[in-house]
């Protein structure tokens, strides 16, 4: 069942569309992943659901409401963590939970909350004193302190250390096994792939694609890739001129090959044939990121700004 219906959506500023037509669902109990370059109107689009911007054309329905009519239920019923959000320094954890739980008619037990995030023992702590990973499991319980039935994280894991980002990919997979619907604004492609049971890839303003992240992958087609150190040192042209072969290319003493069909065996015949060793050998498959980039033609995947956006 879908909990968020999204239908030709526009929004604009500045007599230009920074969302344009865009129309997608979420279903119940999924973790949806939008993806997308800088301004390419991500945050747009979620605070657009969260009833925070008034569309300029399209209709939402988020668990069949409407988002700017139906705010005070929507309210109660989504959590969401914003882009960008900061407290006092000198709030501590348990008021500032005390306060937004005060707010909504069926809070869920904030200390236990606290237990399930990794933050137990911290609600005396003042907000200034707690870390990056920490501040950014506070925001996870603020979103979720009401009881939601979806949760809309925007760049959750921006600026978080590798550990930190890791333990909040666990704290968002068991939000979705609680119950939540969980839709994620995120650039980071490896949080995407681990996380996401679908992706949107958004580019100015307009959807290039909606799949599983597998899905998403099988846009660059059924090509294969070898990555080798030979035992001795072999011209490119050997390769180049196997029929399966697409591209050679290299990275330090490694050769990296790329091809269709039967490649990996029509390489690894000619190097018996000559005698070489393919040592350290690996054979990689496409990513997700490499698929966001073939998507959106970009030369990288950067972070989002809200006023870019704009």
């Amino acid at each position: 069942m879908a909990v968020i219906e999204v239908e030709g959506l526009v929004k604009a500023y500045g007599g230009r569309n920074v969302v344009d037509g865009v129309s997608f669902h979420v279903e119940e109990g999924e973790i949806f992943g939008i993806v997308g370059p800088n301004g390419a109107g991500k945050t747009t689009i979620v605070e657009s659901v969260e009833g925070l911007r008034h569309p300029d054309g399209g209709t939402i329905r988020v668990l069949g409401l409407d988002p700017i009519e139906d705010r005070y239920e929507i309210t109660e019923r989504v959590g969401a963590q914003l882009q960008e959000s900061r407290l006092q320094d000198r709030i501590r954890v348990g008021e500032v939970l005390d306060l937004y739980a005060s707010f909504y008619r069926h809070p869920v037990d904030w200390r236990k909350l606290l237990d399930r995030l990794g933050l137990e023992g911290k609600e005396g702590e003042k907000y200034a004193t707690l870390s990056g990973g920490q501040k950014q499991r506070l925001s996870v319980a603020l979103a979720l302190v009401g009881s939601p039935e979806i949760a809309i994280l925007d760049e959750l894991t921006t600026g978080l250390d590798p550990q930190a980002r890791r333990a909040t990919w666990d704290t968002i997979e068991q939000i979705r096994d609680s119950g939540v619907t969980v839709v994620l604004v995120t650039h980071f492609m490896e949080e995407a792939e681990r996380l996401c049971d679908r992706t949107m890839v958004i580019k100015n303003g307009r959807i290039v694609a909606i799949d599983t992240p597998d899905g998403l992958v099988q846009h660059l087609g059924s090509e294969q890739r070898l990555r080798f150190r030979p035992s001795a040192p072999l011209d490119d042209s050997v390769f180049t001129a196997l029929p399966e072969v697409v591209t050679v290319d290299h990275s330090g003493p490694d050769v990296v090959i790329t091809g269709n069909g039967n490649v990996i065996q029509a390489v690894m015949a000619l190097l018996a044939q000559r005698q070489v060793v393919a040592e350290e050998l690996r054979i990689e498959q496409a990513t997700l990121e490499e698929a966001y980039l073939a998507l959106t033609g970009e030369g990288g995947v950067s972070d989002d700004t809200d006023a870019e956006e704009r």
